[in-house]
C-alpha cells in the first residue's frame, strides 16, 4: 500500500514525498481511513510508529477540503497533548505536512509568556496544539473559542490520565462543539483508557496494531546488574569504551538528573538536563545541542519519556528504573524508531529488584542480564526502600496523581488536593475532591510537576 491509495490530497501527497515517505506504516494504514470517513477513532500502537502523521494527515485533509461558512479563522482542530516538547514536536509535524495549504497552526503551552500566544490566537487560527492547563488559562481570559471545533485530539491519553489531566480534559470539552469528531490516540491499551472512550467517544472505530506494552522488535534489551554508589561509574565506562556519542538517560527524580550531568560532565561527558523544572527555553535549547551533536548526553526525567522524536538515537539508558512499570515502555521507546535499531540499557542496583520484576510481568518476558566484568554487585549490600515505587503487592493507583501527606491532607501532584471526609457506608475516611488549582499562566505548570 502506498499514500496514494488512502485518499489524500495531491498536496499532502506533495509534502509526504518531500519527506522521503512512499509507504504508510500500520497504524496509519488503518487510521487514516477511518478519520478521513470521519468517525472518531480510538487507536493503540507501539510509540514510534508515525501515530502523529496517522491523525495529522487526515485533518489537514479535511479541513482543506471542507469549507465552514461563517468560522473564519476559529479553532477547527484541536490536538491535546500531556507534555510542552510533545505539543511542540506536533505543531512542526502539522506545519511539515500541510505547508501547501493555506491553513494557520500554532501551539500553546506552559513554561513561556501567555502574550505572544495570545496575538497568535487573535489572528486566527485553523489548527492548534495545547497542553490542558495553558489551554485553560486562554479559556478562562476568553482567547480562544472552541466553539467551532470540528475535530478533538487526544494525543498520548494514557500519559495524560497519569499525569492527573482528566479534570482538565472534561473542562475542555465543555467548552468544545458537542458535534465534533474525537480521535484518541494511545501507546498503550488501559481499563482507564477504555472507560475514557466509553464516555467521550460516539462509535468508535478502535485500531490496536501491536499488543498492549510491547516494546519495537528492533530495541535490544539489556540489564546490567551494579551496585549503587557505581552507576555513575560504569556509566561513563560504558559511554566513553564503546564510543556513544548520542545517549538519553533517565532518572527517576530532577535533583538525580541535575547531580547526573554535572558528574558525567566533570568526567569530561558533554552533558545537560531536561526537567519539569526547567524552563521551555532551557528545555528547547538542551534539546536541540543534542540533536545537532554538541551535547553527547541528555539527562532526563519521565518528562521527556514521551514527546521527544529524536531522530537515529541509538541508546536509551535507564539510569533509575521507573517507579511506574508503563514508564519503562515509553522511556525506551525513544530508541528503535522509524526503524532504526536502538539499544534500551538498565542499571539495576539491589533496590530495584522488585521494579525490575514488575517490568517483566509487564512485558511477559525476562530481559537479559549482564554483569560488566569490574562491576560486579557486592552480594552483602542490603536493599533501601524506594519513595514512592510501587511494593509487591500493593495496589498502585493510576491516573490521578501521586499523594503525599501533609498537614492531615492528601496532596496530589496534579494541582488538587483532597481532603479527608467521612465514606457513607463504613465511616472510614476517604479522599473527597476539592478543587484548589492554581492557574498555570505564569509558572507553565502543564507538566504537573510528576518528573
Amino acid at each position: 500500500m502506498s499514500f496514494e491509495n488512502l485518499g489524500l490530497s495531491d498536496k499532502l501527497l506533495r509534502a509526504i514525498a518531500d519527506q522521503g515517505y512512499d509507504t504508510p506504516t500500520p497504524i496509519q494504514a488503518e487510521a487514516i481511513p477511518a478519520v478521513l470517513e470521519q468517525h472518531d477513532v480510538l487507536a493503540s500502537a507501539q510509540t514510534g510508529t508515525g501515530k502523529t502523521a496517522s491523525f495529522t494527515l487526515p485533518i489537514l485533509h479535511l479541513l482543506s477540503t471542507t469549507s465552514q461558512p461563517g468560522k473564519g479563522r476559529k479553532v477547527r482542530a484541536l490536538v491535546l497533548t500531556p507534555t510542552r516538547e510533545l505539543a511542540a514536536q506536533v505543531e512542526d509535524s502539522i506545519k511539515t505536512y500541510g505547508k501547501y495549504m493555506p491553513l494557520r497552526v500554532a501551539s500553546v503551552y506552559g513554561g513561556v509568556r501567555m502574550g505572544p500566544q495570545i496575538g497568535r490566537l487573535r489572528r486566527g487560527v485553523d489548527v492548534l496544539v495545547a497542553t490542558p492547563g495553558r489551554l485553560l488559562d486562554h479559556i478562562s481570559q476568553g482567547t480562544v473559542d472552541l466553539s467551532f471545533l470540528d475535530v478533538l485530539v487526544l494525543d498520548e491519553a494514557d500519559r495524560m490520565l497519569d499525569m492527573g489531566f482528566i479534570h482538565d480534559i472534561r473542562k475542555i470539552i465543555e467548552h468544545s462543539s458537542a458535534e465534533r469528531q474525537t480521535l484518541l490516540f494511545s501507546a498503550t491499551f488501559s481499563r482507564q483508557i477504555k472507560r475514557l472512550a466509553d464516555d467521550l467517544l460516539r462509535s468508535p472505530k478502535v485500531i490496536e496494531v501491536a499488543r498492549t506494552n510491547t516494546v519495537a522488535e528492533n530495541v535490544t534489551q539489556v540489564v546490567h546488574p551494579v551496585d549503587r554508589h557505581r552507576k555513575r561509574e560504569l556509566l561513563s565506562h560504558m559511554i566513553g569504551s564503546r564510543n556513544w556519542q548520542r545517549v538519553l538517560v533517565f532518572t527517576r527524580t530532577k535533583h538525580g538528573a541535575n547531580r547526573l550531568a554535572e558528574q558525567l560532565q566533570s568526567d569530561g561527558l558533554s552533558s545537560d538536563t531536561i526537567h519539569g523544572n526547567k524552563s521551555q527555553g532551557a528545555r528547547a535549547r538542551a534539546l536541540d545541542a543534542f540533536k545537532r551533536g554538541k551535547v553527547r548526553v541528555l539527562v532526563a526525567t519521565d518528562v521527556a519519556a514521551r514527546g521527544l522524536d529524536i531522530d537515529e538515537l541509538p541508546h536509551v539508558v535507564n539510569f533509575d528504573l521507573p517507579n511506574v512499570a508503563e514508564d519503562y515502555v515509553h522511556r525506551i521507546g525513544r530508541t528503535g524508531r522509524a526503524g532504526n535499531e536502538g539499544d534500551a540499557i538498565s542499571l539495576v542496583c539491589v533496590d530495584e529488584h522488585y521494579l525490575l520484576r514488575n517490568i517483566e510481568r509487564l512485558l511477559k518476558r525476562d530481559i537479559p542480564q549482564s554483569v560488566i566484568p569490574g562491576y560486579e554487585p557486592d552480594p552483602s549490600i542490603a536493599p533501601e526502600p524506594i519513595p514512592g515505587a510501587k511494593r509487591p503487592g500493593n495496589k498502585q493507583r493510576r491516573g490521578g496523581g501521586r499523594y503525599q501527606a501533609r498537614n492531615g491532607n492528601a496532596r496530589r501532584s496534579d494541582g488538587y488536593s483532597r481532603r479527608p471526609s467521612r465514606s457513607k457506608r463504613g465511616g472510614k475516611p476517604t479522599a473527597a475532591p476539592i478543587l484548589k488549582k492554581a492557574s498555570n499562566a505564569a509558572a507553565g505548570k502543564d507538566d504537573r510537576k510528576r518528573a
